[in-house]
């Protein structure tokens, strides 16, 4: 019998799973450490910080690479992750029968590239365009030019384990991750493939991401105490913190899955997402684009909201968002939300950015099989205007059958995936 949902569309199944970040490496030691309530975010060490607003991130900092910079610590993030996805699927690491969907951050040449052109030149003093090109020209910088274009991490992945097709590279802010996992589901229930293979990847933690982010005064400045700065939900929450990470979903059509006798780790129910145009970086005030995201999601799983068992929070632990979520989740769920527990992992992880959506996706699946809630940590002043159960510092055990994921970035970029235990 063939496994359909309720639109007649394949039912889209979880084979495999795979997560680095700032915690572990490998789904059991990010479990534990997440479990456990310990945080990864730790004083930055890798370039020097003195002057800087915020020097604190959950950085991963013990992946060589080289050069050292976003793209290539991304990439290599991103394949650690999609070996184990990959292995525990079962399907061939070096030939992998399906698409490849990929999140990765926005690519910019970084500024030790930068001077090094510029030294290169001969003109630091004054650099054109015309002199960067003449530089980058010369054999010293011949593989730049691949390594700074966007695409160049899901060519090179896609090579690495010989998926189908051309790979898709995508950035949608800080949903990305979400949207890579909801473009593989979209693929599979369109018959376009039969498995997919999805990861979300952020290597970009540098002096100038740091600096654009305070800027924005979107980062928290409580440096002195690195492993207590994310406070999602709490009152005296202050910003978020940079994290780095991966996370890699093999997702399959649930009746191909089953052909070939596969564990299935879970189900991916709902997808939904809602543009919003208000701002650059800023939430509408309304709310309206987060309600209608979680709303599409609950709609093309076939599910009422009563139906959740608990929410994995974006949970940024900025004044804003976690307002603007609680107040989304609130309209959608009534009353009730004050009962459902909703966690946010980035009170341990930091904020990994491009991979968040793929992190928390993990995340959420292990909560299901495991019985499991990780905690919202840090968590000791309430905020009144957020009653919402956090699951504060100390993990819960709890039979969970279905996760309501969000993700929610800039540019009004809201992404909401359901997770369950079981097709429905």
């Amino acid at each position: 019998m063939a496994l359909k949902d309720r639109k007649g569309r394949p039912v889209v199944a979880v084979t495999g799973m795979g997560v680095v970040t700032s915690v572990g490496h490998g789904k059991e030691d990010t479990w534990a450490a997440l479990t456990a309530g310990r945080s990864g975010i730790k004083t930055v060490t890798r370039f020097p910080t003195e002057g800087l607003r915020t020097r604190i991130a959950g950085t991963v900092d013990d992946v060589p690479v080289k050069p050292f910079c976003a793209p290539v610590l991304s990439e290599r993030l991103a394949t650690l992750a999609a070996e184990e996805a990959i292995g525990e699927s079962g399907l061939a690491s070096h030939d992998f029968p399906g698409a490849l969907f990929v999140a990765v951050p926005p690519v910019e040449m970084e500024w030790p590239q930068r001077e090094a052109l510029a030294e290169a030149s001969g003109q630091a003093g004054e650099l054109t365009y015309r002199d960067l090109l003449a530089a980058a020209a010369t054999g010293r910088f011949a593989n730049w030019h691949d390594l700074f274009i966007f695409g160049t991490v899901a060519d090179r992945l896609a090579e690495r384990f010989g998926t189908r097709g051309s790979p898709i590279s995508l950035s949608t802010a800080c949903s990305s991750g979400a949207t890579a996992i909801q473009l593989g589901v979209e693929a599979i229930r369109r018959g376009e493939t039969q498995a997919a293979l999805c990861i979300g990847t952020d290597g970009s933690v540098n002096p100038e991401s740091l600096i654009r982010f305070s800027l924005l005064s979107a980062l928290s400045t409580q440096n002195d105490t690195p492993e207590a700065a994310s406070k999602p939900f709490s009152k005296n929450r202050d910003g978020f913190v940079m994290g780095e990470g991966a996370a890699a979903l093999v997702l399959e059509d649930a009746e191909h899955a089953r052909a070939r006798g596969a564990r299935i780790l879970g189900y991916v129910l709902g997808c939904g997402e809602r543009g919003d145009g208000f701002h650059r970086t800023r939430s509408s005030p309304d709310g309206a684009p987060i309600i209608a995201a979680i709303r599409n999601a609950l709609d093309d799983a076939g599910l009422e909201p009563d139906a959740i068992d608990s929410v994995n929070a974006h949970g940024t632990g900025t004044p804003e968002n976690d307002k603007m979520e609680a107040m989304g989740c609130m309209a959608v769920f009534g009353e009730r939300m004050k009962s459902v527990p909703i966690s946010s992992n980035k009170s341990m992880l930091g904020h990994t950015l491009t991979a968040a959506g793929a992190v928390e996706a993990v995340v959420s699946l292990l909560t299901i099989g495991r019985g499991r809630i990780p905690p919202t940590i840090n968590y000791a002043i309430p905020d009144p205007a957020i009653p919402l159960d956090v699951v504060p510092n100390v993990a819960r055990d709890v039979p969970v059958t279905r996760v309501l994921s969000n993700s929610f970035g800039f540019g009004g970029q809201n992404t909401c995936l359901v997770f369950g235990v079981e097709p429905h």
